[in-house]
């Protein structure tokens, strides 16, 4: 069993920049894919970016180059450094615990907000 918790959200002006955390309860974090995903207003949730567990990342188009993604196994921690944010980059982001054979585990979300 492994809960997800993230935190870090809230309002920022367009341009500014943000860092979520997702911590991880379980021993065994170090042996997921993590992602971070986000669902914006009257919008699909998509995939922003995603770390392997040997720390392999990659990103939406949308992101790259501005957002940055990063684990510490130790910490059982995987965060989403944001920078130059945007209105559309506005919803609700959610960490992702993946493995091939293992179940999947979603956060509740944290709640990004950038206004114009």
């Amino acid at each position: 069993q492994v809960q997800l918790v993230e935190s870090g959200g809230g309002l920022v002006q367009a341009g500014g920049s943000l860092r979520l955390s997702c911590a991880a309860s379980g021993s065994i974090f170090s042996i997921y894919t993590m992602n971070w995903y986000r669902q914006g207003p009257e919008k699909q949730r998509e995939l922003v970016a995603t770390i392997t567990r040997d720390g392999s990342t990659t990103y939406a188009d949308s992101v790259k180059g501005r957002f940055t993604i990063s684990r510490d196994n130790a910490r059982n921690t995987m965060y989403l450094q944001m920078n130059t944010l945007k209105p559309e980059d506005t919803g609700v982001y959610y960490c992702n615990a993946a493995h091939t054979i293992l179940r999947a585990y979603w956060g509740k979300g944290t709640l990004v907000t950038v206004s114009s």
